[in-house]
């Protein structure tokens, strides 16, 4: 009986869209096909506070909107720190820290579903899917389906994490950049970038434009877990960290243009 030859495996997909990195800054076009969004909980609410700022959300939204009109296929993926951190409240409580990490996974849905209806106030048709299975509220979490709605050009949230505890969100983003087949993996933060220290607190932290992921790795710098840094490396993802507070930093990386800071090869 003659056996079956094994299926060619397609070859990777440039992630360039319109000639590179400069071409695209001066283009207007998109110097990535599909993008993971990473927004941590913070981003949610006014620095400092806590649950859900309806102004910020909003800001957030059309920052979002921008960058889905330029024909990028977007998923992202929320934290939850805004109402709570699984880590912290288990040490702080009797709370078993499986069971507080699985409260901390449910908080980013409420981020995830606040911002799909802030979205869609925008004119974009939405997903949320869940890691954990919440049927009457979002879908679970579908590859297939997933990359489907993506392609058919909505916006794809993704709440609950990895729907495992003791697993971060940053884990969670660049292990969805790589199962959906992303072209970069943008981090959204409070900052402008990696920084030696934290610039909050010292003054002589240097910001960086550029790194690579094992000077990343080596020097300890905590801009994400271990683990998602090393999941980027092995599959050559990308990362891109910059300002969700300056108005237009996330078309601008999107674009390709210098913002922040590029972590790769």
């Amino acid at each position: 009986m003659p056996t079956r030859s094994a299926r060619p495996k397609p070859a990777r997909r440039s992630p360039l869209v319109g000639g590179g990195r400069a071409a695209g800054g001066r283009s207007g076009r998109s110097r990535y096909r599909r993008i993971v969004l990473k927004i941590s909980g913070e981003g949610f609410c006014q620095p400092g506070g806590f649950g859900l700022d309806g102004e910020t959300i909003n800001r957030i939204a059309a920052e979002i909107d921008t960058v889905a009109r330029l024909g990028v296929q977007v998923a992202v993926v929320v934290g939850g720190g805004n109402f709570l951190r699984g880590a912290s409240l288990a040490e702080d409580s009797d709370i078993h820290p499986a069971s507080a990490h699985y409260m901390g996974m449910l908080a980013t849905v409420i981020n995830a579903l606040a911002l799909q209806e802030t979205l869609e106030a925008h004119g974009r048709v939405t997903r949320v899917q869940s890691a954990i299975p919440i049927a009457p509220v979002c879908e679970p979490f579908i590859r297939r389906r997933c990359i489907s709605h993506l392609e058919k050009g909505r916006i794809v949230i993704l709440g609950a994490g990895t729907g495992r505890p003791f697993v971060t969100t940053d884990s969670a983003a660049a292990l969805a950049a790589v199962e959906l087949g992303a072209d970069v993996l943008l981090k959204a933060t409070k900052v402008d970038g990696v920084y030696s220290a934290d610039p909050m607190k010292d003054r002589s932290a240097k910001r960086y434009g550029a790194l690579t992921y094992n000077q990343v790795i080596n020097d300890r710098l905590k801009v994400m877990d271990v683990s998602a840094i090393d999941m980027c490396q092995q599959h050559g993802v990308p990362i891109v960290v910059f300002s969700l507070m300056k108005p237009g930093n996330m078309r601008r990386a999107v674009l390709g243009e210098p913002v922040g800071t590029t972590i790769d090869e």
